[in-house]
């Protein structure tokens, strides 16, 4: 039982090894970041970003999806417009 004890960190530990990459490796391609960069600084996202007060909660669970929803598609305009390929395969889900 004791040994059971001891090696269940160990077990833990090497759950991670197998986990994948937190960053598709396409995104890391220069092309990807200037457009993650140019969806960040979209029109649309900076004015949801001068509604954005944050120090009030309810504001914060308003504009936080929609800024969100704002800099995907900016992104994925982007990439359409360039030429390259979208990530992922299915469409992101929408909150309320």
């Amino acid at each position: 039982m004791r040994t059971a004890l001891l090696a269940l960190p160990l077990l833990l530990a090497g759950c991670s090894w197998f986990s994948s990459p937190s960053q598709p490796e396409a995104e890391t391609r220069p092309e990807y970041r200037a457009c993650r960069r140019e969806a960040e600084n979209s029109p649309e996202v900076v004015a949801l970003g001068a509604q954005s007060t944050p120090d009030m909660p309810l504001n914060q669970a308003r504009i936080g999806p929609q800024r969100q929803t704002a800099i995907n598609r900016a992104y994925r305009e982007c990439l359409r417009r360039r030429g390259l390929s979208l990530p992922g395969g299915v469409e992101t889900l929408r909150t309320r």
